[in-house]
């Protein structure tokens, strides 16, 4: 790998790792303002609101100046809602203006793999990225349990600064504090990422021509007969993931009596398991193989459901562990995949706004549907086996899709694709 890919994922790292943790902290800002429950996924469908709403500019944006000058300006955005969230703003209206500067940071994160890399190379490399970034949302929701913990959020409260009165009272306002540092480290990582070296155009100033263009980027991806399977699969991954963020909270309320601070660390177990699954993915799927991870998307689902039998925390170790492996070594081919067919169709930028659209469309759509059943009261046990069920239910539509797509002779072999990419793959 070359040496920016390294300063890449680092950025992304520390980005990603502040977003998650700051939810938490929202999290308990919320609770702390007494605000009712089904303002707890209200505030992720806020942050991804962005993600659907700017799909047709942030692509052409990615696309028109180095990424990483666009990864550290955007990361800049995030930074002042963080800073907002501190002092000013409600948690709800602060963590949108975050995932606005996500929104628009994303495709670059992801679009300069393909600049940067040859396609031989982009299953390890989104073994590293993927691994690195479901981690960092592992591990930045376990951070954020940390810092609003009473020793850690304590220990901050009590650091004085003689003379300055800086408005910090209370935990959730300490761990904001802390992740808005998180923010500064990942900009100077933006800061030394390389530029590629590949031409830039400048984005039309037209929104028509904009909403049009995308439009037409989203139906090359559909209608492509491997990019239709994979962007399936990443929308419903990241929209069953954004979910069992808010649903393992409440299992470990119900099930193994956690409050918010212990059941995040729950979660960086599932981190180990999201590890692992993807490391393992990269060493043993190659590009052309990625289909054959299909069938684990119908094992994920089904482990979920499993979650209702639990009530001890060694059974619930092994169990959030295997959901992990499970994941990442579905997710990462995948992705690959998708960025591929992306990249081949329509240029980086344009097809992972494309990828962000859809899968973000598919996060809205289950947290909504998790918010109205918490609405209604169902308990956390059917909701869990609701979701499991519809996990791998889609993905068995998923898998008849591609069948059908095989027998029609409708699906190009990659092997034939790398060949056809001049200059790729060797």
């Amino acid at each position: 790998m070359k040496a920016g890919f390294y300063t890449i994922m680092a950025a992304q790292f520390f980005s990603s790792l502040a977003d998650n943790a700051l939810l938490i902290a929202a999290i308990q800002l919320l609770r702390d303002l007494q605000s009712p429950s089904w303002m707890t996924p209200a505030l992720k469908q806020c942050f991804v609101i962005s993600y659907v709403l700017l799909a047709p500019l942030v692509g052409a944006f990615a696309d028109s100046m180095p990424k990483g000058r666009v990864m550290l300006f955007t990361n800049g955005i995030k930074f002042i809602g963080c800073a907002l969230m501190l002092f000013t703003l409600h948690p709800l209206a602060a963590y949108a203006l975050v995932g606005f500067g996500a929104a628009a940071y994303s495709p670059a994160k992801y679009g300069i793999l393909t600049e940067l890399l040859p396609s031989r190379q982009l299953v390890v490399a989104n073994g590293w990225i993927e691994g690195t970034t479901v981690t960092s949302i592992i591990l930045g929701v376990v951070l954020g349990g940390v810092l609003i913990s009473g020793p850690v959020s304590g220990a901050l409260l009590a650091i004085d600064i003689p003379a300055i009165d800086t408005g910090i009272n209370t935990p959730p306002q300490a761990a904001i504090s802390v992740i808005m540092g998180l923010y500064a480290v990942a900009a100077l990582f933006n800061w030394y990422i390389p530029d590629t070296g590949v031409a830039h155009r400048s984005p039309s100033k037209n929104p028509l021509f904009l909403i049009r263009e995308f439009s037409h980027c989203c139906a090359l991806l559909w209608r492509d007969k491997l990019g239709q399977i994979s962007l399936a699969t990443t929308t419903l991954f990241w929209g069953a993931g954004a979910t069992l963020q808010f649903i393992v909270i409440d299992w470990a309320a119900s099930h193994l009596c956690y409050n918010l601070s212990r059941a995040t660390y729950l979660q960086g177990v599932v981190a180990i398991g999201v590890g692992l699954g993807a490391i393992a993915a990269a060493k043993l799927i190659s590009l052309r193989g990625a289909v054959k991870v299909l069938p684990l998307g119908i094992v994920m689902g089904l482990a979920v459901i499993a979650m209702i039998y639990v009530f001890k925390l060694e059974t619930a170790v092994l169990l959030m562990t295997l959901i992990g492996a499970s994941a990442g070594f579905f997710v990462v081919p995948m992705n690959a995949l998708l960025q591929h067919r992306g990249h081949v169709l329509m240029g980086a930028g344009h097809s992972i706004a494309v990828q962000n659209f859809n899968e973000n469309i598919g996060v809205l759509v289950m947290l909504s549907f998790y918010a109205v059943l918490v609405f209604l009261g169902l308990s956390t046990n059917a909701v869990i086996v609701m979701f499991g069920l519809f996990v791998a239910g889609t993905m068995l539509l998923v898998m008849w899709r591609h069948r059908i797509n095989l027998a029609a002779g409708g699906v190009l072999h990659l092997i034939a694709i790398e060949r056809a990419e001049p200059g790729r793959g060797h």
